[in-house]
């Protein structure tokens, strides 16, 4: 389990990060959100122990990160840091060394790896013939190519076509029944929502939302109910809790003060024929980063 507790960091009277605390349990996706500049690549680095925190507490499994837990770490970052002269082969020797690997461990799991990612004919072409696609995929390979207990990937899908996030996504479920914790961060926030159970979302090194993405969710204030069927609008907007009722083509868009209304919308539903449809919407994350985000830089 990784464990950072009230990290703060300030590169000269500037503070990057604030009180920063959260935890990822083995087998578990976190989502670490925030906008540039947020503070998440600067709380990558003290993770990894690239930088010094001013003050806090960062371990993994009860151990301060140093180079003795090295090994079991894999980083993927939003930039490219290949080595582009290099082939696959050579770069995961690179790499595979690093993290204490035999050369018969590296090129058994760089097999495996090329195999999953559809891209085995390119284990002796240099980095440098491969399209972006294909190097992000050799970067990623990189970062798992020692099964790391602990793996943070920054943007993994950038440059990516949909077949191969799928791909990715494979590989990133298959780790984590393996028991690796991850900390996840992306812009996208379908991705976020398709892999984490818990985020934080990071406002100029603050945490301004924090906690289990389900109970998040059903705590924003935003919720909506779709109906499609043969129903009055007029009935509808007499409902105790309804805020309003708006058509969107042959649907119509019940807006609710809270998910006590809901019963109530149902009750009057039940009582209808024709009904084809009766969703209880959510509020989206990017819903509620755009919201949350927005109101720090309000401020």
């Amino acid at each position: 389990m990784l464990k950072v507790e009230n990290v703060t960091k300030y590169y000269d009277d500037t503070p990057a990060v604030k009180n920063l605390s959260f935890e990822v349990k083995d087998g578990e996706i976190f989502g670490l959100l925030g906008v540039n500049g947020a503070g998440k690549t600067t709380t990558f680095r003290m993770i990894t122990g690239l930088l010094d925190k001013t003050e806090g507490s960062i371990t993994f499994n009860g151990k301060k990160i140093d180079y003795s837990l090295t090994d079991k770490i894999g980083f993927l970052t939003e930039e490219r840091s290949l080595l582009t002269k290099m082939t696959v082969f050579e770069l995961a020797k690179f790499y595979g060394g690093l993290k204490s690997m035999t050369n018969t461990e590296i090129e058994k799991r760089l097999d495996y790896l090329l195999e999953k990612l559809e891209i085995t004919e390119y284990k002796n072409r240099k980095i440098k013939e491969l399209s972006k696609g294909n190097q992000q995929k050799v970067q990623f390979i990189m970062s798992i190519i020692n099964k790391p207990k602990l793996l943070i990937l920054d943007e993994p899908f950038s440059g990516l076509d949909p077949i191969n996030i799928e791909l990715f996504k494979n590989l990133i479920l298959e780790l984590k029944e393996e028991g690796t914790s991850i900390i996840f961060s992306s812009h996208r926030m379908e991705h976020v929502e398709y892999f984490c159970e818990s985020l934080c979302i990071l406002v100029k090194g603050e945490t301004v939302l924090k906690g289990n993405l389900k109970e998040i969710k059903e705590s924003f204030r935003k919720k909506n109910i779709i109906i499609n069927g043969n129903v009055k609008k007029e009935d509808l907007e007499k409902i105790d809790g309804v805020l309003k009722v708006t058509k969107n083509g042959s649907d119509f868009v019940v807006s609710i003060e809270s998910k006590k209304v809901v019963e109530k919308v149902f009750d009057y539903i039940k009582k209808q024929k024709d009904i084809t449809k009766f969703v209880v919407e959510e509020p989206t994350l990017n819903e509620i980063f755009i919201e949350k985000v927005g109101e720090q830089y309000a401020k």
